[in-house]
């Protein structure tokens, strides 16, 4: 029985070797095949993550995301239990359901706050699983054995990206559309009224197009004292009055508006055609988002529906298009916060310390809130002032960049 299980065994290792030689010599450097999938090979090897990710890196990597991770468990959970204090009167006066709170609310609340102070929590990640590494003496043995603090923030710049990467998807795409639904039950069950009306609303709804609406219901989709001019080499060729206009909700092509009571004059050279009567359909290039502005509506829009706003709007001659700008702009610099405060994190915690990281913790948390609140400035000073919009979203991260580098050349090596 022994020998049949030996014969049975060598049989297998037979076959597997001359798989083994069949393949080398199919797919080997020195054969036809092997030569023209070599480049193929060598660019896959070399573009992939793995490559670069030995087992110090894992390690990183798993504290990094998993105390990220925690941390955000842990604020946000705080943040709620205030939130519910602050707001629980208004909910029951304003006989909000508990599925309309915790699906409408808390569901779009959490994310929203979450990647808002993604930044501070990545810094604070950094600041205590770090700090927790170089007290365990664990820094200095890796910087003695031969690796430089440049090769150490390989595992921290790979978690950065992921995280910024999440972000970035996050705020462009997802939790805009959360925005909505959560504006809506602020709007119904916190006393956080929409503005729902416009008046003396004057716009440019195509090239040499002037639409003017005095007073506009957003409620009920109705405009009222409509008037509608066209030029044509700077001379007005077309005059359309209406007493009120409809916005047409449930049609199947955007921009279609009902003119109730109208008239429209026609100007050719010194003659005029006059044109009236009760009611007409009439493609007005314009929407009812167009003609009413919410606070914070830019924060409803995706990334592309703020391109596609910003540039509507600016071909209109609109100029309530910078705090858009600047939504915009701050999504793509705000990735770049969590490899600035991760390097800055990293650098002033990897030092071992004989008084412990207090100093240096409270340094640290200061340069993150001071980070923040940079943030906010720069994007108010946009809106009041005449700073370009994309300066004052990158302000932040161009100056921090600075701190950093300087943080990284103080770093233990």
């Amino acid at each position: 029985m022994k020998y049949k299980k030996i014969r049975k065994h060598r049989r297998y290792l037979h076959f597997a070797r001359g798989t083994r030689r069949l393949f080398s010599k199919l797919f080997g450097r020195r054969s036809i095949i092997g030569r023209c999938l070599h480049p193929v090979v060598w660019l896959l090897s070399f573009l992939n993550p793995f490559r670069y990710i030995r087992r110090i890196d894992r390690y990183i990597i798993s504290k990094f995301i998993g105390t990220y991770i925690y941390s955000i468990i842990l604020i946000i959970s705080i943040s709620i239990v205030f939130d519910v204090n602050e707001n629980l009167a208004k909910f029951t006066t304003n006989h909000a359901p508990l599925r309309a709170i915790i699906l409408d609310y808390y569901a779009n609340f959490i994310p929203y706050f979450a990647n808002l102070f993604s930044p501070l929590f990545v810094f604070i990640a950094v600041i205590f699983f770090t700090s927790k590494l170089a007290g365990n003496s664990e820094v200095i043995a890796m910087l003695a054995s031969g690796m430089s603090f440049k090769r150490l923030m390989r595992p921290y710049m790979i978690s950065a990206a992921m995280i910024s990467i999440l972000n970035f998807t996050l705020g462009a795409y997802v939790i805009p559309k959360g925005t909505v639904v959560r504006h809506e039950f602020e709007s119904l069950y916190k006393n956080n009224k929409k503005n729902t009306s416009a008046s003396n609303v004057q716009l440019q709804v195509g090239r040499g197009i002037i639409a003017y609406i005095q007073q506009y219901d957003d409620v009920t989709k109705t405009g009222y004292g409509f008037s509608l001019d066209k030029f044509e080499n700077k001379k007005l060729v077309s005059h359309m009055t209406a007493n009120v206009i409809k916005y047409d909700t449930i049609s199947d092509s955007r921009y279609q508006w009902r003119a109730v009571n109208y008239k429209i004059r026609t100007l050719k050279g010194m003659r005029e055609h006059i044109t009236s009567g009760q009611e007409i359909d009439t493609l007005v290039m314009m929407e009812p988002m167009d003609l009413v502005f919410s606070k914070g509506q830019q924060e409803t829009f995706t990334s592309p529906e703020l391109l596609r706003y910003i540039s509507k709007q600016k071909d209109r001659g609109s100029g309530n298009v910078v705090q858009y700008e600047v939504e915009y702009h701050k999504r793509i610099a705000a990735c770049f916060a969590s490899f600035i405060l991760t390097i800055i994190g990293a650098s002033l915690s990897a030092r071992k310390r004989k008084g412990g990281m207090g100093l240096y913790l409270g340094i640290g948390m200061a340069l993150s809130f001071s980070y923040i609140l940079l943030q906010t400035i720069s994007s108010t000073f946009a809106i009041n002032a005449d700073t370009p919009p994309v300066l004052a979203a990158w302000i932040p991260n161009l100056l921090y960049f600075v701190i950093a580098y300087y943080c990284f050349k103080k770093a233990p090596n």
